[in-house]
């Protein structure tokens, strides 16, 4: 990276103030892709034998119009407690998801560790997932652009604009929709613009 392009970075993180962004970007994994890639206990509470995690929250993540900021100084700790944690294993089934998410993304909210999670469950009630990729019975395939406009078809206001799947190779890895401060639909031009170049990509069966 240039000289140049480095200090811009290192202002840019100086910068970040916890409270002082632009909106967030609810963030919905896939977890059969997820879980495909991953091996040994870390991974047990998502992707164990008995687990059928589908669309799950990866996280809400404050966004400037370009750019995001991240590991923001607060007077929360850094360690979530499990009682804080554990109501949402239904949408996010790990401590150390949920503990990494605070640190990196949830200190720049400005919020308190309660108050950010239950955002969070706010902003994932907020979504209408489509029934049709939802179910997760057998393998499905299709294009980048259809995938998205079935959850703009489930969710009145919801923008192609406002909206990005990305992929790990030819599986879907993630959904990322924009939302206001308030958790209203908006159009966000960098996420739009980052999401998958594939021509078609397939979500995995749970199981």
């Amino acid at each position: 990276m240039p000289v140049t392009a480095t200090i811009a970075l290192a202002q840019q993180r100086h910068d970040d103030r916890a409270g002082q962004f632009d909106f967030y970007v609810l963030s919905l994994s896939w977890s059969p892709t997820f879980c495909a890639s991953q091996r040994g206990n870390e991974s047990d509470q998502q992707c164990g034998e008995t687990r059928d995690f589908r669309f799950i929250v990866h996280g809400l993540w404050p966004q400037y119009e370009k750019g995001y900021p991240d590991f923001c100084e607060t007077r929360e700790p850094g360690r979530v407690p499990r009682s804080v944690g554990e109501p949402l294993f239904d949408i996010m089934p790990s401590m150390g998801l949920i503990g990494h998410q605070w640190r990196k993304h949830g200190s720049c909210t400005g919020l308190g560790q309660r108050e950010y999670f239950n955002e969070t469950r706010r902003a994932f009630e907020r979504i209408r997932l489509p029934s049709d990729l939802s179910r997760g019975d057998s393998a499905v395939t299709l294009s980048v652009d259809q995938i998205e406009e079935k959850f703009v078809w489930a969710n009145p206001g919801m923008s192609r604009r406002g909206i990005s799947a990305s992929c790990e190779g030819r599986r879907l890895e993630e959904v990322r929709i924009c939302l206001t401060k308030d958790l209203q639909f908006r159009d966000c031009a960098e996420v739009d613009g980052d999401g998958c170049r594939a021509g078609s990509i397939t979500l995995p069966p749970v199981r």
